[in-house]
């Protein structure tokens, strides 16, 4: 634990910035999963395009566990130690991925981003001014996870005006 580290925080409480944290820490598993399992049961028109999306995004997530976790020891915290735990603690709920066709994966995908970005808009401003490290944390992965929900929204644009186009020419 970086006792001078954990002492710049000014005006919000490090336990509460730590839950805040571990909540956000479920969510990239959560993510992580989501994506990993995405990849691997899509079906349908450009899957392939899709599959190296989520693959990427996948990784990305990971990446964010890991530098989520990361700031939660330095504030000498605990990450969630137990994956049940991850579905409980979790801001973004997870949704099976039932129908393997492209478009209904991307939505499930886009919805999941769209709450990333709640999430850490608010972490964001939560911190802005009071905790710079995890300010600076949050504005990363929030800048991932706008570019993630634009990539998955071209792809299903991309791939709508595909289908859309060929039921015309039929």
């Amino acid at each position: 634990m970086a006792r001078k580290g954990i002492s710049i925080i000014k005006g919000i409480e490090v336990e509460e910035v730590i839950k805040l944290l571990n909540r956000a820490y479920a969510d990239e598993w959560v993510a992580y999963y989501q994506y990993f399992i995405e990849a691997k049961v899509v079906k349908g028109i450009m899957k392939d395009a899709a599959v190296a999306e989520l693959n990427q995004h996948a990784a990305d997530e990971l990446r964010h566990a890991t530098m989520v976790a990361d700031r939660i020891m330095q504030l000498g915290g605990t990450p969630v130690l137990h994956p049940k735990k991850w579905f409980e603690m979790a801001n973004c709920a997870y949704e099976e991925p039932t129908n393997p066709d492209v478009l209904a994966i991307l939505e499930q995908a886009i919805k999941g981003e769209q709450c990333a970005i709640e999430v850490y808009s608010s972490l964001a401003e939560l911190t802005w001014g009071k905790d710079i490290v995890t300010y600076n944390i949050a504005s990363q992965i929030l800048a991932d996870e706008v570019e993630h929900e634009e990539d998955l929204q071209a792809l299903y644009g991309d791939i709508q005006e595909f289908i859309d186009q060929f039921k015309g020419n039929r």
